[in-house]
């Protein structure tokens, strides 16, 4: 290899590589698991040595993310690549383990200044947010104006009201992108502030490394310090005794100093299963809001707004032209974005609806053959005018549960979802409310003609 073009793709190798695995894996498990790695690359790029944070974190990215890593570095970089996953050091990592003369270090976001990092006399806070996530880049609309007006409330008024903020809606709809606005913004008001963003995930692995090492003091401090905790996916809780019993533990600890709490479920609060009554009550005891799908007009907007950040111009009509085919979330969006770009770039074509129907054909192709559960949702929500979160609560008030029960029919009538499967993606619930749903509307079908009508009707909308 040259070494004009070898010295070049140093400083590029790991951030190439993050930025690939940015585009195949979901946000929060890129989040998660590949952004907070920091990798020593050598310079003749034969070898990468990359920091995980502890064993736990250690063995689930080998186990799951090292051959694709692997891949894809030798795929950059055009020869053999040797990774090596190691444990971070727990103390100064200048002088604990020096850096090899050799190798230059990168962060899976951006490389590590060395120059701040001598400096050991200010270290400041990990707060784990990802600074592309903010108020500005949210597009607001009427499926998520109430929750970012919430959220801003929370930035703006610490401690005070809506405390703490529960977030809930299904996947892709902005939830993580929301909390991290609100530690961003307070963030860039009070830069002294303890804020973490973690993924309950993350907090269960904590609990069991305090345990396994007898550091609970430690743990505590860390936590129970904090002026703003923001966590995704609360559900994780689930069946995680000691897990709940530390998380109430720091939640009343919070609240006692004033700080805030915002979490984010796919459930409401009351919604959720196997997490203890009095943990579910402090959840509910702020304010609890929704995020719904993006409607039609917010996903075209939120289409032409991603575009431009890939500094390129998507027009009104193929925005419009994707958002209908693209209805169930902002990642999809994201997904059949990414698709046109690269198909437009690879065939040095501009972008049109033809192109965005060649780009999508394969996602298309399956929309045309397949109707999903969430689509059906959605639409019977619509029809009946109730929130789409509705259908996955254990509210039972007939003009919500009615509904509901017609869209557990559509779902075994137009999918090939089994029973448990569409009773899961409704909540959580048993395959045999499902059943008395399925055999009920199948009765009522043919005794009432309005009823016989509004299904046809929903039918027809499904199939196209």
């Amino acid at each position: 290899m040259n070494e004009v073009l070898r010295q070049s793709l140093v400083p590029d190798l790991w951030q190439n590589c993050a930025d690939h695995l940015a585009q195949e894996l979901p946000e929060q498990q890129f989040n998660t698991w590949i952004k907070p790695l920091v990798a020593y690359v050598a310079h003749d790029l034969s070898k990468v040595t990359i920091q995980v944070g502890n064993r736990f974190k250690l063995d689930w990215v080998r186990a799951q993310y090292a051959s694709r890593i692997v891949v894809l570095l030798e795929k950059i970089s055009g020869q053999p690549v040797v990774l090596e996953l190691v444990l971070a050091p727990r103390e100064n990592p200048i002088k604990s383990t020096p850096i090899p003369q050799n190798f230059k270090v990168m962060g899976a976001t951006e490389p590590v200044v060395l120059s701040a990092v001598i400096d050991s006399a200010v270290v400041p806070f990990k707060s784990r947010l990802n600074t592309a996530l903010t108020f500005d880049t949210l597009i607001e609309g009427t499926a998520n104006r109430m929750g970012r007006a919430a959220a801003l409330h929370v930035a703006s008024s610490l401690g005070q009201l809506y405390n703490p903020l529960f977030i809930y809606g299904g996947v892709g709809l902005g939830k993580t992108h929301l909390v991290h606005a609100i530690g961003n913004k307070l963030l860039a008001d009070n830069p002294a502030a303890k804020i973490l963003y973690i993924h309950a995930e993350q907090f269960v692995s904590d609990v069991v490394k305090a345990y396994q090492r007898k550091t609970f003091d430690e743990f505590k401090e860390r936590y129970h310090s904090l002026d703003l905790l923001l966590i995704d996916d609360v559900q994780f809780f689930a069946n995680k005794d000691r897990t709940q019993e530390e998380f109430f533990n720091a939640f009343e600890a919070l609240l006692t100093k004033k700080s805030h709490i915002v979490m984010t479920s796919d459930t409401y609060p009351k919604g959720l299963t196997d997490i203890h009554e009095r943990l579910v009550s402090r959840f509910d005891s702020g304010l609890t809001v929704a995020i719904e799908p993006p409607e039609l007009e917010m996903r075209v907007a939120i289409l032409i707004r991603k575009a431009e950040a890939e500094g390129t111009v998507m027009p009104e009509e193929v925005a419009f032209f994707v958002a209908k085919n693209v209805r169930s979330n902002v990642r999809e969006l994201e997904g059949a974005l990414r698709k046109i770009l690269a198909y437009s770039r690879f065939n040095q074509k501009e972008i049109s609806i033809q192109l965005a129907r060649e780009a999508l054909r394969d996602l298309l192709s399956i929309q045309n053959r397949q109707i999903s559960v969430e689509n059906i949702q959605k639409t019977v929500a619509d029809y009946y005018k109730i929130k789409v979160a509705d259908m996955y609560s254990k509210k039972r008030p007939a003009s919500i549960a009615r509904p509901r029960q017609i869209a557990m029919y559509l779902a075994k009538e137009l999918t090939q979802k089994s029973l448990p499967e569409i009773g899961e993606l409704f909540g959580g619930r048993d395959h045999t409310t499902v059943l008395h749903a399925v055999r009920k509307m199948t009765a009522e079908r043919q005794l009432m003609t309005e009823l016989n009508q509004q299904l046809h009707v929903l039918e027809q909308t499904l199939k196209g």
